[in-house]
């Protein structure tokens, strides 16, 4: 779809589970950030059944154009089925980018995939697996 037919909105640059997040100042004045972990899979720290709570980190853009306010919608979904959901404001400054942390408590009752349907304001989905393996040896 357009951006016409959505309106003015905000845009998901990249969307990824983690396990730590540093922001740095660089010359400029220009901002880094530094994601360490990046991961689409972990080891179960125990048998299944088990919880676990990735952090997904998503990337936003504003356009210079638009209000930068939304909301970041983020569902959990396992074979189809919605497991879990997270819904949090979401406001950028035109023209700027931002990040949000979206952290689930994500059971599960055997070892497989689930995927994060990340998306602002109706938006275009932006689909992150994650798969849980069985505990390392």
């Amino acid at each position: 779809m357009s951006d016409a037919e959505y309106g003015r909105r905000m845009d998901v640059v990249a969307a990824v589970f983690i396990e730590n997040i540093e922001l740095r100042q660089a010359p400029g004045p220009a901002t880094r950030i530094d994601l360490t972990g990046v991961h689409f899979s972990l080891a179960a720290p125990s048998p299944a059944p088990v919880t676990v709570e990735p952090h997904l980190v998503v990337l936003v853009r504003c356009r210079p154009d638009e209000p930068g306010t939304g909301a970041l919608e983020t569902v959990y979904e396992r074979d189809g089925e919605q497991i879990a959901r997270n819904v949090q404001p979401l406001t950028v400054e035109p023209g700027k980018f931002a990040y949000r942390l979206v952290r689930a408590e994500l059971e599960f009752p055997d070892y497989g995939t689930v995927e994060a349907h990340v998306r602002i304001d109706q938006g275009v989905v932006t689909p992150v697996p994650f798969t849980l393996l069985p505990p390392a040896d």
